[in-house]
């Protein structure tokens, strides 16, 4: 939605507090009166109590100064040509190095004691999860039961919505192979191609950036326009610049940690607007690009979309809170850390979640070894782990070297029980378990 408070004129304000209350406000600059470790926007300190013996402007006032000090300028500057600046707060650091920690090492810290040759067995549905949510946040309206099936069956999609997650998903792959590489504009282009085929209303615009040709796309909050991108004719030139700043080795000037990097180069495609359409999906996929390029491999599945999607008026204020302050990208790297933060924590969760349940659900296929075979066995064991989310008769086979119909009989005996769901009219035949399978079983030694 639009900012409710645009943050004043700062030099207009400046040139005031200065004339007026210059001599009583400049040593407040140095105390810890001016408490700036929330880093609020305007929009949201001027309804708080500003210090006393201060208004809500002269407080503005300090904060900006204390602000200005500590910026670092970037090189990729605003629609004006100024350059943008972010500022390494202590939350800042403290985040990007629990990020670092967190992404590049062992899930949890340790925690969890998993570790990256774990993967397959807790995290496969990940990179799925990513651009089920990443188009459902553009608009892509296919639940997450449906693209999951779809992908995993291999079926053509039926709709836009269905054609925009599978995209998304090759997308993602994309970018996870092209990792260890620099980012370039070929590569770039090629990306948001495809994210875009067959979902544009002009399909040659898809993989083309846009011309002065072009009706240049705008951001809008309902009737109001909250965002308009540079020209179309300075797009070439920024985005050789931004893919130069992407690449930026560790040691590179000014210092940015990795994942700020990663963040920056996120919005920087949002608010430059290279496309027709899909320039968010494009955004949220070169994030990952960045991240993993820098080592921070667990990235591939911690999932920010979700998270995005839950609070979407949260990731489009702090876009805006960056551009109406000066072109101040801390707000949008405070939030993008804080959610990533979040991610992982959701990740620490869900390993921990799937540790107990798999633990649980070996013991009660243990009490009923007499009602399954290990082929069976191996089956449930598949779903519960995620690493199947529906099966056929013909990947059982492969899996195990029976035939298909031994493969088929084992999934009957499982539909039996209901363990699992044939789905209908399908050909061949899918089969999915659905929720709940340790209740399920322990239910069966119940009886």
């Amino acid at each position: 939605m639009p900012l409710r408070q645009p943050s004043p004129d700062f030099p207009a304000l400046r040139e005031e507090v200065l004339h007026e209350v210059g001599e009583r406000l400049l040593p407040l600059l140095f105390s810890s009166q001016i408490d700036d470790s929330a880093y609020l926007h305007w929009d949201k300190l001027s309804r708080k109590t500003p210090p006393e013996g201060l208004s809500s402007e002269e407080w503005w006032f300090l904060v900006k100064m204390k602000r200005a000090n500590q910026a670092r300028p970037l090189p990729l500057l605003d629609k004006e040509g100024t350059p943008l600046t972010v500022n390494l707060t202590d939350e800042v650091l403290q985040l990007s190095e629990e990020i670092a920690r967190r992404s590049g090492g062992i899930v949890g810290g340790g925690k969890n004691d998993l570790n990256r040759a774990d993967t397959d067995l807790y995290l496969v549905r990940s990179l799925l999860d990513e651009s089920i949510r990443s188009s459902q946040l553009e608009g892509a309206s296919t639940s997450r039961r449906v693209a999951v099936e779809m992908i995993d069956s291999g079926r053509t999609p039926r709709d836009v919505s269905e054609i925009m997650i599978l995209n998304n998903y090759l997308a993602m792959q994309e970018a996870k192979e092209a990792a260890s590489g620099p980012l370039s504009q070929e590569f770039v282009l090629g990306l948001h191609e495809t994210l875009t085929t067959n979902t544009l209303e002009n399909p040659d615009h898809s993989g083309r950036i846009q011309t002065e040709d072009d009706e240049r796309i705008s951001v809008w909050a309902g009737d109001v326009c909250v965002h308009v991108p540079p020209p179309a004719a300075q797009l070439p030139e920024r985005l050789e610049t931004l893919v130069q700043f992407a690449n930026g080795a560790t040691d590179s000037s000014p210092y940015l940690p990795p994942v700020v990097r990663a963040i920056i180069t996120h919005f920087m495609f949002g608010y430059d607007h290279y496309f027709e359409d899909g320039n968010g999906r494009l955004a949220r996929t070169a994030f990952y690009w960045s991240m993993l390029h820098n080592g921070y491999w667990l990235a591939e599945f911690a999932t920010i979309s979700g998270i995005l999607r839950e609070a979407p008026g949260k990731y489009g204020d702090a876009y805006q809170h960056a551009e109406d302050d000066d072109g101040d990208l801390t707000y949008f790297v405070l939030h993008q850390l804080r959610v990533f933060k979040r991610s992982l924590d959701n990740l620490d969760e869900h390993i921990a979640r799937k540790q107990a349940e798999n633990a649980q659900l070996k013991r009660t296929l243990a009490t009923l070894a007499e009602q399954f075979s290990f082929r069976q066995s191996q089956i449930l064991e598949s779903f519960n782990d995620g690493e199947y989310s529906t099966v056929t008769a013909s990947a059982v086979a492969r899996r195990f070297h029976v035939t298909e119909q031994t493969a088929r009989n084992d999934l009957k005996h499982l539909e039996e029980l209901k363990l699992l769901a044939r789905l209908p009219k399908t050909r061949p035949a899918i089969w999915v378990a659905g929720g709940e399978l340790t209740q399920r079983l322990q239910a069966i030694t119940r009886r």
